[in-house]
């Protein structure tokens, strides 16, 4: 949602997507942007239109979704031995899978991979911002 509405972040986001990089996700990205933009729309930060607007762009953003069965038993056991939630790891396991690093705007991810071999998987959002 950062690409769309002006939050914490959304400098960061922009300056990704305007490098012109290959983006990939799991298939999940649909459904957490839809949760987020449901979200907007209920504290009325945005119109339902905008929400659905969003809904329509953001497949056209990443270049490859990827299929979460293909990502599950990784990222469970990923979730299992970092200590964190599933549904974060199907993005780690994606940048493992496909070697490429991952940018995540969730401190308790890089929390968990500090430390781990995963680290150079993941990048924070923030360090992009300039």
């Amino acid at each position: 949602m950062k690409w769309f509405v002006e939050e914490r972040g959304a400098l960061a986001a922009r300056t990704v997507l305007a490098r012109g990089e290959t983006l990939l996700a799991p298939e999940l990205v649909l459904v957490e942007a839809s949760n987020t933009a449901w979200k907007k729309v209920k504290r009325r930060e945005i119109t339902p239109e905008q929400g659905e607007a969003m809904m329509r762009a953001i497949p056209l953003y990443f270049d490859r979704l990827v299929e979460s069965d293909i990502l599950i038993a990784r990222a469970y056991a990923l979730a299992t031995r970092l200590n964190h939630r599933v549904y974060d790891c199907l993005y780690l396991a994606l940048a493992e899978m496909e070697s490429i690093t991952m940018i995540t705007d969730d401190p308790r991810l890089i929390k968990a991979v500090a430390g781990t071999e995963f680290r150079k998987r993941v990048r924070q959002l923030e360090r992009f911002s300039g």
